[in-house]
């Protein structure tokens, strides 16, 4: 490998949706940082196969709160 030119690899804790941490390594921030997960295996969906469990932030939700009330009734 040349030397000088590949990032920094240390250790660092990373904080979970939970509360739960572990520390692995990595190249983010500086050695000892925190790394805090919006999302992670046990709240999305796509790892728990159900319902999300952290609010939607994305343009869906802010266009259906915006236009929720035009939608059309099912008989």
């Amino acid at each position: 490998m040349k030397k000088g030119i590949h990032p920094d690899y240390h250790t660092i804790k990373v904080v979970m949706t939970d509360g739960t941490t572990y520390e692995t390594r990595s190249t983010y921030g500086d050695a000892g940082a925190t790394l805090s997960l919006d999302i992670d295996p046990l709240s999305h969906p796509a790892w728990t196969g159900g319902p999300q469990k952290i609010g939607d932030k994305g343009q869906v939700s802010k266009f259906q709160q915006k236009f929720g009330a035009f939608a059309l009734k099912k008989n």
